[in-house]
């Protein structure tokens, strides 16, 4: 008896990649995410390469590694692909402390956030 496959969580014609724990906040991973959605796929990798903010770099592993998975395990055509989804959530808090004057201290938040991609292949119009 062997496994059931998992259901496909996109269409057939999508591919997905998540990056689960990216260092830095959501607002600003979302600045970045932002001027990537709707962008076909080769256009949204070179603005990440040029862009200034530093989440830049993070977003563009994601994006390749989607890019990837629609090429080798979806055989989908590369040349086609469109992001369709760039979503944004909250992932796990590091807590930390910070030691103060008067022998107070101060908690220290350091946010991950996680990016989920979704690449479609569209049709040439």
């Amino acid at each position: 008896m062997s496994k059931q496959k998992a259901p496909r969580r996109v269409a057939d014609n999508e591919a997905l990649a998540v990056g689960t724990t990216i260092r830095g906040s959501a607002q600003k991973l979302n600045l970045v995410a932002e001027l990537i959605r709707g962008k076909k796929a080769e256009e949204a990798l070179n603005i990440l390469a040029f862009s200034k903010k530093a989440m830049a770099k993070d977003a563009s592993k994601v994006l390749a590694s989607a890019i990837a998975n629609a090429e080798n395990n979806h055989d989908l055509d590369v040349d086609a692909l469109v992001v369709a989804e760039a979503s944004v959530g909250k992932s796990i808090t590091m807590k930390r402390f910070h030691t103060r004057g008067r022998g107070k201290s101060t908690r220290i938040l350091k946010p991950f956030s996680r990016l989920r991609i979704v690449v479609r292949e569209q049709e040439e119009a």
